[in-house]
């Protein structure tokens, strides 16, 4: 690639979009507040020096950007570079221009990540809105998650295991069709020629555990085969022949050493976190929240929600399926650090808070989380009667409780809970516990004395604070405001189908949610540059009935 200045817009291409659109449209808006936001430069080491030239690398990145905000394909984008004069406006070409293959935006998606810099291009936009004096102020931001479904099909335990089996097969096929031929069984054209689907299989479940059973020796006979000291090592290495292997142990187990193998109970099943659910994505895992099952991964869109500002996203943060909304906090904070998009108040849900978040984002970051903290779930506090833990005084100095009846604990001890995290388990003396006389108050055991779990000084003051002042008007007020992050996702899905990946695996899923989040900045830009209002919350005619302050 040879880098080469940001032509100017063709004469004549400004004169044919002028005249097509008196009033403007986004693209021709876009450009002339950002200019071609993008130059060859930022993606320079992606490129070799040497070789046929490529194709401008700024106008491909705003192409990729400009797919999404019209949700369109790879070959529908490269015919609207060929045909939308506002598309040619944008990208600084000649109404005469040709355009590309559309081939050559998936290789340049390739060479982003290949190259790691696909975060780069939500930077780079969020630079030049900053430049523009359009990103003005970040001081409170709001985060919420939600489900991406995986570019596959969802199957069932049986068709996991034939697909695998194709998957395998088809794979050999073209690495080592010789070693193939000499190695395959007849019967296996059959079974594992054409796509395993669930309405070829049998329905007695007696005849689909045969067939899972004979699929597995099947696969286990190729394994073996492929393991074999005569057979070409490099045929382990194949990633289909290795999706195979994996499918195989956590489906499979011999119970003797006479070769032959039995299905796993579903107790015995790996855990969601590494369960492989199609061949085609071994990356895609099942997970659940709430009342939605899906297979796939999960998004966390955050955006600025100050008043007087347009809500610009300034981070996306795209993970595993199994991966919690508390687990990806930290990332995303110490990603928008790298920005110095801090906020000074983050707006997130429950599922993001915790004591040690509230303690470690302000004391590394100087950001307040504001968020629900989970209730005591102690039936004391639950129920509203009896002594609950704001009813014991803490001695953090001397290590002691105090009970409301004024007894002091006898134990102190530092623990773990089952994700490593510290936690302190106080204990109160037993014989004391027993005799006195509001027990029933205080704990429901019939033998054992009262105890309490905490988390480490910091945690536990903290978590206090917070359920103290979740209760409050004020509070109430500010944090209202996380709910308007519904609305990206609303947005996203609805003008970039952000809840489906177009294409296979993790890294492949996060650029696309990254150019969807351009996509969508490009688009409030131009709503916001018209003093376009925000939509109100839509509500049914039945709810619209409603009176006033009931």
């Amino acid at each position: 690639m040879h880098p080469q200045n940001i032509p100017d817009i063709p004469k004549e291409t400004v004169e044919v979009a002028r005249a097509s659109f008196p009033k403007g449209n986004i693209y021709i808006q876009i450009r002339d507040t950002l200019g071609s936001i993008f130059d060859d430069e930022n993606f320079l080491d992606l490129f070799p020096q040497k070789g046929k030239s490529a194709f401008s690398p700024w106008r491909l990145a705003l192409v990729c950007i400009m797919q999404f905000m019209e949700n369109l394909s790879d070959r529908q984008a490269a015919d609207a570079v060929r045909g939308h004069i506002d598309w040619k406006y944008a990208l600084s070409l000649p109404l005469t221009d040709p355009g590309f293959d559309y081939s050559i935006l998936c290789e340049f998606r390739t060479r982003l990540l290949t190259g790691g810099v696909e975060q780069k291009l939500l930077d780079i936009l969020l630079n030049q809105l900053r430049e523009k004096g359009l990103l003005k102020t970040h001081r409170r931001q709001r985060t919420d998650s939600t489900h991406v479904l995986a570019a596959i099909r969802v199957l069932n335990r049986l068709e996991t295991l034939g697909e695998g089996m194709r998957s395998a097969l088809d794979s050999l096929a073209v690495a080592a069709p010789e070693w193939l031929a000499t190695n395959i069984q007849p019967d296996w054209f059959d079974r594992y020629g054409h796509r395993v689907e669930n309405y070829r299989l049998p329905k007695l479940d007696s005849e689909r555990e045969a067939l899972g059973s004979t699929i597995g020796t099947d696969g286990l006979v190729l394994l073996e085969a492929i393991y074999d000291l005569n057979a070409p090592q490099w045929l382990r290495h194949i990633p289909a022949v290795e999706t195979l292997r994996q499918i195989w142990v956590q489906q499979f187990y011999a119970p003797s050493d006479d070769g032959s193998i039995k299905w796993r109970s579903v107790k015995d099943m790996p855990p969601s976190t590494i369960a492989i659910h199609s061949p085609h994505d071994v990356e895609a895992h099942y997970s659940n929240k709430r009342s939605i099952d899906w297979v796939g991964y999960k998004v966390h869109m955050t955006e600025i929600c100050d008043e007087n500002s347009p809500r610009f996203i300034t981070n996306v943060h795209t993970t595993l399926s199994t991966i919690t909304d508390e687990q990806a906090l930290e990332p995303i904070h110490s990603r928008l650090e790298e920005k110095d998009l801090l906020p000074d108040e983050h707006l997130v849900d429950g599922g993001y808070m915790s004591g040690e978040h509230l303690v470690d984002s302000f004391a590394k970051y100087d950001v307040a989380i504001v968020g629900p903290m989970r209730s005591d779930p102690s039936w004391q506090a639950q129920q509203g009667r009896g002594f609950d833990l704001s009813s014991f005084q803490i001695d953090w100095d001397n290590q002691v409780a105090t009970c409301p009846q004024g007894h002091k604990s006898t134990q102190w001890k530092n623990r773990q809970d089952s994700k490593g995290k510290p936690l302190i388990q106080i204990r109160f003396l037993g014989s004391t516990c027993k005799v006195c006389p509001v027990r029933s108050l205080c704990t429901q055991a019939k033998k054992e004395p009262r105890s309490l779990t905490i988390r480490p000084k910091e945690q536990q003051l903290a978590l206090q604070a917070q359920r103290q002042a979740q209760q409050t008007p004020d509070w109430k007020a500010i944090y209202d405001q996380r709910a308007g992050i519904e609305s990206t996702h609303s947005q996203g899905i609805r003008r970039s189908a952000l809840r489906r990946s177009r294409y296979i695996g993790l890294n492949k899923t996060r650029l696309m949610n990254i150019l969807i989040a351009c996509a969508l900045n490009l688009v409030r830009l131009d709503a916001w540059l018209n003093a376009t209002p925000l939509a109100k919350t839509r509500e049914s005619r039945f709810t619209q009935l409603r009176p006033q302050g009931a």
